[in-house]
């Protein structure tokens, strides 16, 4: 029986990355990618020359199947996703309960989670707190948001750039706009920034500097 491991990527900064995760990729014999192109430029900076095979939202139904079967032969697998801890809002969850089911061993190494370093740095409750990750785009949005006006929890979401103005909006008509919120924006990159304000405050910001790059948001629970 083989053994799937779930190895986290940096989100920006290389040096994020653990030497156990560098020694995993290079030890195992097959590393599943979201984007090997991305993925690519990782393996080269650190010298492993371990093979990839591409593994994503799009075909990873198709394959699971196929990956388990392997694994019970005996090969040892490292899941990587673009950026961060495969499976959260990524690749990964499939595989993985795919593998738990066959009763294949599975180890997620600690390492980089884009919404650990934006929540603990926004100031706001983290004792307790819900990830969301990305709202539904249109069916199901309105319905979720009314019901996280009730959350009295820090809730934390992923959003992309051109999308990040509605969501605030949005955030203002079910949540109020006085809600606090914290915007981490590039983590660990050379452009790294947090605002933090009320919903108005941070966009009325991003409406006067759009933002680019990779978002979380964070927003205070219902008091």
């Amino acid at each position: 029986m083989g053994k799937l491991f779930l190895v986290p990527t940096p989100i920006g900064n290389l040096e994020d990355i653990t030497f156990r995760a560098i020694k995993v990729l290079k030890e195992v014999d097959l590393i599943l990618a979201e984007d090997t192109r991305n993925s690519g430029k990782l393996l080269k900076h650190f010298d492993i020359a371990t093979p990839m095979l591409s593994h994503h939202m799009h075909n990873e139904h198709k394959t699971v199947d196929q990956l388990v079967g392997r694994l019970q032969a005996g090969e040892t697998f490292a899941l990587i996703s673009d950026a961060g801890t495969p499976a959260i809002s990524d690749p990964g969850f499939l595989l993985t309960r795919a593998c738990v089911e066959a009763g294949i061993q599975v180890d997620c190494l600690p390492g980089a989670t884009a919404f650990v370093p934006a929540l603990v740095n926004s100031g706001l409750p983290n004792d307790k707190f819900v990830f969301e990750g990305f709202l539904p785009v249109k069916k199901g949005r309105q319905t979720r948001l009314k019901l996280l006006a009730e959350e009295n929890r820090t809730m934390i979401f992923y959003e992309s750039p051109h999308k990040l103005l509605k969501t605030l909006s949005h955030f203002i008509e079910y949540f109020g706009a006085d809600r606090q919120v914290s915007v981490s924006r590039e983590i660990t990159k050379l452009h790294e920034e947090t605002i933090r304000g009320t919903a108005e405050e941070v966009l009325k910001h991003y409406t006067q500097k759009p933002p680019k790059g990779e978002i979380v948001v964070i927003v205070a629970g219902n008091k």
